[in-house]
């Protein structure tokens, strides 16, 4: 149930609090969300229109973009709300429901990122086998799966949060509602809440990065003692690089906030590195998908000659 205390609303100052830097910041952030939007519903295009793009690397590469404008929405168009109010409020159950969706939708992209470094790993030491174990059914499976727990976990922090009794001040020094900040407001004792933020979304965070290193530790193993070619495997190597880059931008800044926690240290920067894997790594993902990958790159050539030929038809018509 949610808690029956006096605080109904809560305030976001995590950002700035200097009034004339806020008019910029909403320029800023606002063009950052747009591209966002933009660079990730293009490849989502992309990857269900061209048939070429229907492959289980592209099926998680869609899902990754999907997550990437979901986690995007979750924090940034309050936060530009905020730029243009002098109230920064969010109600109780508008934090609350903040809070979920942005650990649902984070955990489960760490795990997304895993199962795409799994399917690289198929990819490039058993590809006679790939189509059979990398088939449509455990796509989807594994889809559903990490969706499922990346919802629950969420619900655990969402519902454990809410049963909190918050009895003081109102005011989170961050730009959205998140566990720890909710936490340092909360009366009464907070060791479970405490206990499940570092144990139970540690596992969620680590568990799937440290899958990912396994697995691109074994494609590295496999292309050295195989086939004895640095050629080949710089070639190998370099069909992963989009994907390792993304779990880098994602992780280094969540590795830095989870480290900074655990040594009980001020979280004056958390708002700061929070930007880093809630605004700049969605932004950057598509940038570095279509930069580095020659099938993306192609797609979006060949929907652009789809979606300007018929003008061509046209403007040759009409002069005829």
């Amino acid at each position: 149930m949610l808690n029956t205390t006096s605080v109904t609303e809560f305030l976001l100052l995590g950002v700035t609090d200097i009034q004339e830097l806020q008019p910029f910041l909403f320029v800023v952030f606002l063009t950052i969300y747009f591209i966002s939007v933009a660079g990730n519903g293009a490849i989502l295009m992309i990857v269900v229109s061209d048939p070429r793009l229907h492959s289980p690397m592209y099926f998680f590469l869609g899902k990754l973009s999907c997550l990437d404008i979901c986690y995007s929405s979750v924090t940034l168009p309050k936060m530009l709300q905020n730029f243009l109010s002098a109230h920064k409020a969010i109600s109780f159950l508008g934090c609350i429901s903040q809070l979920h969706f942005f650990h649902f939708l984070g955990s489960t992209e760490a795990m997304l990122l895993a199962v795409m470094a799994f399917d690289r790993f198929v990819a490039i030491c058993k590809p006679l086998c790939y189509t059979v174990i990398m088939n449509p059914q455990l796509c989807t499976q594994m889809a559903i799966t990490i969706w499922m727990i990346g919802f629950f976990h969420a619900l655990l922090h969402s519902l454990m949060t809410s049963c909190l009794n918050f009895c003081g001040s109102n005011r989170i020094y961050h730009f959205f509602c998140d566990v720890k900040p909710l936490l340092k407001l909360a009366c009464g004792n907070t060791e479970l809440n405490q206990w499940l933020l570092s144990t139970v979304t540690g596992t969620i965070a680590m568990g799937p990065f440290f899958l990912t290193l396994l697995s691109y530790f074994y494609i590295i193993t496999h292309l050295f003692f195989k086939t004895h070619s640095f050629s080949m495997l710089r070639k190998a190597l370099s069909t992963c690089a989009s994907h390792f880059m993304v779990v880098i931008l994602l992780y280094a800044p969540v590795l830095f906030t989870y480290i900074h926690h655990a040594s009980g240290t001020s979280t004056d920067q958390d708002p700061i590195t929070a930007i880093m894997y809630t605004v700049v790594t969605p932004v950057l993902n598509p940038l570095i998908y279509t930069l580095r990958n020659k099938e993306v790159k192609g797609a979006f050539n060949r929907a652009i000659k789809r979606w300007l030929w018929p003008k061509e038809i046209l403007n040759n018509s009409s002069e005829a």
